[in-house]
């Protein structure tokens, strides 16, 4: 326990004097170093955490959270498992879906395309708020009419405006395992964009009766997908759906078939949190600098201290009250500074964009034209908890180091 005279003599210490003020410097510079390393790591974090957040609404504005889909593939009565799939505590809707994966052409152009099989009656409870119409709308896609809808990198690339026909060719499996090719024609009822090069250069929409005629399927559907009410409770429904509905189907969710995106995301998240505690740990390095030079300084007084009757514990208490004061404010300064500019980013980064005459992330380059934050502070008080033990380790030796004087040694030449 820290007494109030160890305190006071901690606290004096920070108050150099004339020929020690090289050593105030340095001391303040620690204090700087640690205040910006922290603010830094809880700016960085927010700005990527905000960057996921936005992947991951992209990611998710034009498919579900979960799927559920038969033992085999195909899944018969999906409307009864539609039911089943929203009754589920944290369904917010389900809809049905047929997959199919081929080419598109319109004039001489072929581009790859992933075709979605959709029912709108179904599809806009579950992601009809998500969908960004630039032309056309949901209604437009009926049983039998032949219509679809393209992205706009889709469009764009095959020079298609509403009512331009365009070609689907699709791999359907045969019988003997092999595919035969289906050519059929469709005419263009809307484009959308949903922010993403994988759903704006590559996704197409049809009714769900034209795709699973395209296939054969009858009245089966490739599965059946569900929005949750929190996206992050989505791997539970699905684990819940899978035990309750049992082995005839397979539940998957958007963390799983979308593992690689965020998985490289907690990566970068990773090494930027190391890369940027180097600054931190230089700046504890500097602490343990100043504090040793300061014992160098004060040996004479660690050796009155001793004479008076302070032990060795006492002193090492004295030096760890200085290191502590330096180490802690730096990080409550970095902390309430990291804070307030995470919380501000998307006010700071257009007034310097304007300030500045250049925009950082330009919308003919990015898809995400502003810099997100998102401010977790379960990461704030990680950042700070680790900074103050790091803090604290730094003025471990330079205070074991003053308790080791020798004050008779010391005051020999006084």
């Amino acid at each position: 326990m820290i007494n109030p005279v160890e305190l006071f003599v901690g606290l004096r210490y920070l108050r150099a004097k004339r020929r020690t003020r090289f050593v105030s410097f340095i001391t303040l510079i620690s204090l700087l170093g640690i205040a910006l390393g922290v603010a830094a790591l809880i700016v960085i974090l927010s700005v990527m955490n905000g960057f996921e957040g936005e992947l991951r609404g992209r990611l998710l504005s034009m498919s579900a959270h979960g799927s559920v889909s038969g033992a085999n593939g195909n899944t018969e009565n999906w409307r009864t498992l539609v039911d089943e799939v929203g009754a589920e505590p944290g369904v917010a809707a389900a809809a049905p879906i047929v997959q199919m994966e081929g080419m598109i052409q319109s004039g001489l152009e072929l581009y790859a395309v992933l075709v979605h099989g959709i029912d709108p009656l179904y599809e806009k409870p579950l992601s009809g708020a998500m969908i960004n119409m630039v032309e056309g709308d949901l209604d437009a896609l009926q049983a039998g009419s032949r219509g679809i809808i393209l992205g706009r990198i889709l469009a764009y690339d095959l020079g298609a405006r509403i009512g331009d026909g365009v070609v689907l060719l699709i791999p359907r499996p045969v019988g003997d395992g092999t595919l035969e090719p289906v050519l059929e024609r469709y005419v263009l009822r809307g484009i959308f964009e949903a922010g993403l090069q994988d759903h704006d250069a590559v996704l197409a929409l049809v009714h769900i009766n034209d795709a699973a005629a395209i296939q054969d399927l009858g009245t089966a559907v490739s599965a059946v997908r569900f929005r949750a009410d929190d996206v992050m409770q989505a791997p539970a429904i699905s684990r819940a759906l899978q035990a309750r509905l049992g082995d005839t189907v397979r539940s998957s969710d958007w963390t799983i078939e979308n593992g690689s995106y965020f998985r490289a995301i907690r990566i970068e998240k990773m090494m930027m949190s190391l890369i940027l505690s180097l600054i931190i740990g230089v700046a504890a390095f500097n602490i343990v600098a100043s504090l040793v030079m300061v014992v160098t300084d004060k040996t004479t007084d660690i050796a009155v201290l001793r004479t008076l009757g302070m032990g060795p514990n006492g002193v090492v208490r004295v030096f760890f009250v200085q290191g502590a004061v330096i180490g802690w404010s730096g990080v409550l300064i970095g902390v309430l500074l990291g804070i307030v500019l995470a919380l501000y980013v998307p006010v700071i980064v257009p007034f310097l964009e304007q300030s500045l005459g250049f925009q950082i992330m330009p919308g003919d380059v990015y898809y995400v034209t502003r810099i997100p934050s998102e401010l977790e502070w379960q990461d704030v008080a990680v950042i700070s908890v680790s900074a103050f033990v790091l803090t604290s380790l730094a003025t471990l030796y330079p205070a074991r180091r003053a308790a080791l004087v020798n004050p008779a040694a010391a005051l020999r030449y006084e």
